[in-house]
């Protein structure tokens, strides 16, 4: 391991010092950082459901009450998966932070909010807005209003969180596909920074709708399936009858995902103060974009995903410190290229040695809680020393320059730093800088 180069640092730290999911599981939901390390740390596969390749949670019909007793029924009964989800990696979070929404632990916290699917806010704007005034009783009115209140905007989430905390604190959803909830931790640390906050709740929460997704797919193998088509079609659509694969030579399809992520930011003092244990640091996070015209691709030469990461670095380490990057690959040939070109222009002749691994295929392309995701994992493996398997991956395709740690078994790492990377369709790309929770 490198020693750490002096850098720039501001006067206060953000340090990660909760996680919490409801994210599918091998037999029930992954909620805890322990869950979810028995299952990455070995590549398992939690997609297969009923013969089909979906992340399911499949939420026990009583878990939500058990898990989060503290909301009132006559609203919770109005709440969607997505609500479901999310106030159930915030309570698992808190729970590992020693926080307690109900003891008024969270009333100056920021709620921050990620959010990229919209299936369950169209459902409950659907059914307002199919249903009859002139029949509906007195009680279906209420439901109908109170349901479409709480969920029709993608400030679903971010609106039932803050009145659990009973928070006074910034609240906000950001809408940017996979990389929400990244964009979220950037926020979230430069209101610590900046001393705006001590504390900072960061979900992001999607669902997805199968029915949706196999029209989608049936679609695109009509198109593909006729002597003529037009250009733009996607390399890579969403498949159900083959598991996903990233960074494998045999890598064609990605399956999708449903689930929530949840992590508490601190200020390194707020969590010292009462005596808190923090996993590591967020030490910068940063956003570009390709600059493309089309809304729909990325440019392949990974230059946006450089310049992300090179703002990350800036003022606080070398690229030769950053020993682990977790990978955003779903499985995707042009994402899997756009990485490896970048890697190898940030890396140079040292990029064989890197280990950068993706676990995407452990739950499903999840879309919003891939950022806050990608942080857990990450500061997980820094604290256990290990560098967790690909998913799925097993004959690592030559095309990538870095060690993908292909199989079953973690490897070991010693590393100071390390990058945790995420992606919007349309050429979004951020990086997230962590390091070990006691550099300076």
């Amino acid at each position: 391991m490198t020693t750490p180069s002096a850098s720039h640092s501001p006067s206060r730290h953000a340090v990660v010092t909760g996680m919490g999911f409801c994210l599918p599981g091998l037999d029930r939901p992954v909620l805890t950082g322990d869950d979810l390390w028995q299952v990455a740390a070995t590549g398992r596969t939690c997609l297969r459901q009923q013969g089909v390749y979906y992340g399911s949670v499949g939420l026990p019909p009583t878990m939500f009450t058990d898990l989060v007793p503290w909301v009132p029924d006559h609203f919770a009964r109005h709440f969607t998966d997505a609500h479901r989800y999310g106030l159930i990696a915030m309570a698992q979070a808190c729970a590992d932070a020693g926080l307690d929404p109900a003891a008024g632990d969270l009333v100056e916290a920021a709620v921050l909010a990620g959010r990229g699917g919209v299936d369950t806010t169209i459902e409950r704007y659907l059914a307002v807005l199919r249903a009859d005034p002139a029949t509906a009783t007195p009680h279906d009115a209420m439901n109908l209003f109170i349901g479409g209140e709480l969920g029709v905007t993608l400030s679903d989430l971010a609106l039932v969180q803050s009145a659990v905390a009973r928070s006074t604190g910034p609240c906000h959803t950001v809408s940017c596909g996979c990389a929400s909830s990244a964009v979220q931790i950037g926020h979230a640390q430069s209101m610590i920074e900046r001393g705006e906050a001590d504390v900072a709740v960061v979900t992001g929460v999607d669902v997805f709708n199968i029915d949706l997704i196999r029209r989608t797919q049936s679609l695109l193998n009509a198109v593909r399936d006729a002597d003529e088509h037009p250009d733009g079609l996607p390399a890579l659509t969403p498949a159900f009858d083959r598991l996903m694969r990233p960074y494998d030579r045999r890598a064609d399809c990605v399956n999708y995902g449903e689930g929530a992520a949840t992590v508490i930011l601190e200020s390194r003092e707020h969590a010292a103060a009462r005596g808190a244990a923090p996993y590591g640091r967020v030490v910068a996070q940063a956003t570009t974009r390709d600059g493309l015209a089309h809304p729909l691709t990325s440019d392949d030469s990974g230059a946006g995903l450089v310049a992300a990461v090179r703002r990350c670095l800036a003022r606080h380490c070398d690229i030769r410190e950053v020993g682990y990057v977790h990978g955003g690959s779903d499985g995707d040939a042009l994402v899997t290229a756009f990485e490896a070109n970048a890697v190898r222009e940030l890396y140079g002749d040292a990029v064989g040695g890197l280990l950068m691994t993706s676990q995407e295929a452990c739950f499903g392309h999840n879309g919003a809680p891939a950022g806050a995701l990608g942080v857990a994992l990450t500061l997980l493996m820094l604290r256990h020393g290990q560098a967790c398997p690909t998913a799925n991956c097993e004959q690592p395709d030559p095309a990538i320059p870095f060690d993908p740690v292909p199989g079953t078994a973690a490897r070991p790492l010693r590393t100071a730093y390390a990058l945790s990377l995420n992606y919007q369709v349309g050429g979004v790309k951020s990086a997230i800088l962590l390091s070990q929770p006691d550099l300076r």
